[in-house]
């Protein structure tokens, strides 16, 4: 990321984004700062605030000074501003939306889809008085009671990337919150608006100053949050190198960590398969927000003697996709995040055919309404004849490649999918229902689709992978979420027998 001190001359109507920390912007001019694209245009719109050492320690402070109240607040309280938190967003879900497209660039249509998704783990929250409910033993000695009760941490954080700016992090912190936790959240600095706006809502819904910050920036925000004592956990979702390091770096440091890392998700389509819906299955899923998320499909795992039939019905539903500016209703898809991504994500083309792979539909050729421009563009491709010896196979590309691989049959599609180093989410098309169970039985993966192309659980279960795809021993939102934002404590208690009780006629009320 570029950093500099100030805006450029010839754009003077940039947005600013900095901070939020103990409930309000952060005040004072930043030591560095990054720029804001606008992916379409490749266009700077922005500047965003990174934050230095001194920034890291204000926003945990204003954590810390606020749980002690926030953890001491009734279920009640807690859930009041949780139910007001998912009226605003749901509200707002439009403007949030469009400002999640003109930074990452992905449609409208597409950023609404993922705050709907996000809103979803706010309802599973709003649930905590449920979800909090502890064990109780009576009488498991002589007028002794044991009973077991969950208790929040502290002060935990979130860093989060640039694919899902509101969804990921909606992942964690409404459970996080409604445990009785504050949070520090680090958004990506490619796409930082909407995190604030967020903060904004909470502020709205009533959330105590410093419950929820934003600190924007780069490694130096990250590592702060790392090795501060005062942060208890961290969540991560991103790259498996950088998860890794997140996992191993927090856990050094003595804190309970969740890191979701990479992803390299195999769709299988056996001979018996629907193969028209196994293809709008494949372009769907993997050209949804320009392949740019862990759960897309690259690569389609044809069981021949399928192959040819299902890479012509690939290639006939991608012709027909629109590319154009994620705030066009007639674009399917938009572009790529950043120049520098597009460009990485491109190579992968040059370097499929050079190691033997067909080239069927080379997206630097896709047509753009419009016009390219100096936008981030890369439009759907596929590679045909991949083999697990290739770039393109081996690598998370992260964007809108396509890959297939043909092998002769079911047991070399599960070892296929067993060599690989990831296991994040799979899918196998079949109307075999025996075939699909024993996949799902056997197949080495966190979430698994059937005649589902990309298997997200719902709010009430968790997210996340196996393998290379997960650091730590917790999912993401669900019971598993509950659990990682919470500590349990086990109480056994005697009381002697009242000798004289008071007379209470009052009908009793919660907090």
């Amino acid at each position: 990321m570029t950093t500099q001190t100030s805006p450029s001359p010839e754009h003077t109507a940039f947005k600013h984004v900095t901070h939020w920390i103990g409930g309000r912007p952060s005040a004072g001019e930043a030591e560095r700062r990054g720029h804001i694209h606008e992916p379409s245009t490749g266009r700077v719109s922005g500047t965003v605030d990174f934050a230095s050492p001194a920034e890291v320690d204000a926003a945990v402070a204003a954590a810390k000074a606020a749980f002690p109240a926030w953890r001491d607040a009734s279920l009640s309280a807690r859930t009041r501003v949780l139910f007001r938190f998912r009226e605003l967003v749901d509200a707002h879900r439009d403007e949030l939306a469009r400002l999640i497209s003109s930074e990452h660039g992905k449609v409208v249509s597409d950023a609404a889809g993922e705050v709907a998704r996000g809103l979803e783990v706010v309802e599973f929250a709003c649930g905590i008085p449920h979800l909090l409910k502890g064990g109780f033993s009576e009488n498991v000695s002589t007028r002794v009671d044991a009973y077991s009760i969950l208790q929040p941490l502290g002060v935990v954080a979130g860093v989060t990337p640039f694919n899902f700016p509101a969804m990921v992090p909606m992942w964690m912190f409404p459970i996080a919150i409604a445990c009785g936790n504050t949070f520090v959240l680090k958004p990506s600095e490619k796409d930082p608006s909407a995190s604030v706006r967020l903060a904004e809502l909470w502020a709205e819904a009533g959330l105590p100053d410093g419950v929820f910050n934003v600190l924007h920036g780069d490694r130096v925000a990250v590592d702060g949050l790392l090795h501060h004592p005062d942060v208890k956990a961290v969540s991560f979702v991103g790259s498996t190198p950088v998860a890794r390091y997140v996992y191993e770096t927090a856990a050094r440091a003595g804190k309970r960590v969740q890191a979701l890392g990479g992803a390299k998700n195999h769709m299988v389509v056996l001979p018996d398969a629907d193969l028209d819906l196994a293809a709008d299955a494949a372009v769907s899923a993997g050209f949804g927000s320009a392949g740019e998320r862990c759960m897309a499909i690259s690569v389609v795992v044809a069981v021949e003697p399928v192959g040819d039939e299902l890479v012509a019905k690939i290639r006939e539903r991608v012709a027909k996709l629109t590319v154009g500016p994620g705030d066009d209703p007639a674009s399917d898809m938009g572009p790529l995040v950043t120049r520098e991504h597009r460009d990485r994500v491109a190579s992968y083309l040059d370097s499929g055919v050079a190691q033997g792979a067909a080239l069927v539909v080379d997206g630097r050729q896709t047509p753009v309404r419009g016009g390219r421009g100096e936008g981030f563009w890369l439009g759907p491709t596929v590679l045909d004849h991949v083999t697990p010896e290739m770039d393109a196979y081996r690598d998370e590309i992260f964007g809108p490649v396509l890959s297939v691989v043909r092998v002769p049959s079911y047991q070399a599609a599960m070892d296929l999918l067993a060599a690989n180093p990831y296991g994040n989410g799979t899918a196998i098309f079949t109307n075999d229902g025996g075939a699909a169970r024993r996949f799902q039985n056997e197949v080495e993966v966190g979430m698994v689709g059937i005649n589902v192309p990309i298997p997200v659980p719902m709010a009430y279960y968790s997210f996340g992978g196996w393998k290379d795809s997960l650091f730590g021993d917790s999912h993401a939102h669900g019971v598993e979420g509950v659990h990682f934002y919470t500590r349990t404590k086990a109480v056994t208690a005697r009381w002697p027998d009242p000798s004289h009780r008071g007379v209470h006629l009052g009908f009793p009320a919660g907090g």
